[in-house]
């Protein structure tokens, strides 16, 4: 019977998909609502609505019991959730009954004179045509490399900052979940600040240590949330009819569909058919590989909710060989990051800080490619905001980022990694 209600559940929802391919989705009347998991029956039940091809868009997955998740749901199925939260005693609250006034609230107007900053958000081709132009200005200690690539044939770039022989290298990606702006604008940001600084601390990290940054390692994603669909979360490949993308941050080949995954090419934790099925992936771990005998620190950049995390994330996974080395660096820059705006950052493995995750980029980082110092940056906010944080907020989050990262260097050479 359930089965059957969620049957009529897509098919209802199917029409949302269809219109949202001819056109950008404007969550006019979205509801957003927070629900409670407190049994394992609700667990179920979510995570199979989760699965479903249905316009609801889970903003965090339903992964365990006493966990709240937040989900987006259409105008036209709010009353439908409303007596399924009902029917299986799943407490809710109405975080917003129009999403579309939050999303108004992300970007101001555009004022195209300005050119590149941060003071908005940024397309894939403003992002690459800045880079261009920086690779341009400063030729001497900046280059750009395609490193293949994606599923819809767009270039994937990586960017190198080396004012000298013989560093020890600095690896960061941003972007792998399309819909997390902020992490492309904080990194374009941070390597501004490395070119620019003349804060003699910034310096010191810039000309001391080479710098590799893929600002935006999903670019199809990215694009689509630009285009048509603002909380797209994964890849665009094609499953069937109604089923795109894979979550590539579930795809890596490190203990890959050991928890905190789905089998459900709808879901948005889709962890691909196989691992590394994702171009997207490939191209990372190829790259990734060419450079990790010299690289000491690798950052994935995600949002939200102010974590830092580190190996492991898996079911039952052992505590890291240098797990306490991990923690002290990973707690070093959350106090940093606490002094410059009182924004606090939980620091633990992804398994104990925020869910059972598997086939993560900062495992295979870690675990594979042997880069000692391996962190996921979950960046701001706790609050209202989530993915769809305010563009004034670019910059601030930006400077904890740095600040975060300068520290977790200067703490990396106390324990001599760096």
């Amino acid at each position: 019977m359930v089965t059957e209600r969620f049957v009529g559940l897509a098919l209802l929802c199917a029409v949302t998909l269809v219109a949202c391919a001819h056109g950008k989705l404007s969550y006019e009347n979205y509801a957003v609502y927070r629900v409670d998991i407190t049994s394992e029956k609700q667990l179920a039940v979510l995570q199979h609505l989760e699965s479903l091809p249905n316009g609801y868009t889970f903003l965090d997955f339903p992964s365990s019991v006493n966990k709240s998740v937040e989900v987006v749901i259409p105008p036209s199925e709010v009353v439908n959730a409303q007596r399924l939260f009902r029917q299986h005693g799943i407490t809710n609250s109405l975080i917003t009954g129009n999403l579309k006034q939050i999303l108004d609230q992300e970007r101001p107007a555009r004022r195209k004179a300005e050119g590149f900053g941060w003071t908005d958000y940024h397309t894939l081709e403003e992002i690459y045509a800045w880079l261009d132009e920086m690779v341009a200005q400063y030729s001497t200690v900046l280059s750009v490399e395609t490193i293949g690539q994606t599923y819809q044939k767009r270039d994937m770039k990586v960017i190198k900052l080396s004012y000298k022989a013989g560093n020890k290298g600095i690896y960061i990606d941003a972007n792998i979940h399309a819909r997390e702006w902020i992490t492309s604008a904080t990194v374009t940001w941070l390597l501004n600040e490395l070119l620019t600084s003349e804060d003699a601390r910034v310096r010191y990290i810039a000309e001391n240590y080479d710098w590799f940054i893929v600002p935006v390692a999903n670019p199809d994603g990215f694009v689509y949330t630009h285009t048509t669909e603002r909380l797209w979360r994964k890849t665009r490949t094609q499953h069937n009819l109604l089923c795109y993308g894979t979550d590539p941050n579930r795809n890596f080949n490190h203990q890959w569909n050991n928890g905190g995954t789905s089998t459900m090419p709808c879901s948005d934790t889709y962890s691909g058919p196989e691992p590394e099925s994702e171009v997207e992936v490939s191209n990372l771990t190829s790259f990734v590989r060419s450079i990790a005998a010299n690289v000491k620190l690798a950052l994935s950049v995600h949002s939200h909710g102010q974590y830092i995390l580190f190996p492991f994330g898996y079911n039952n996974a052992p505590r890291a060989y240098n797990y306490q080395d991990l923690m002290q660096v990973g707690q070093r820059a959350a106090v940093d990051i606490y002094k410059l705006y009182s924004m606090p950052y939980r620091v633990g493995t992804t398994a104990d800080a925020l869910y059972v995750a598997s086939g993560i980029s900062v495992d295979w980082a870690f675990a594979v490619a042997g880069i000692p110092l391996s962190y996921t940056y979950e960046l701001r906010d706790q609050g209202p905001f989530g993915f769809i944080l305010p563009a004034e907020q670019i910059v601030p989050n930006a400077e904890e980022l740095l600040e975060g990262i300068a520290s977790m260097i200067d703490e990396a050479k106390i324990l001599g990694y760096m």
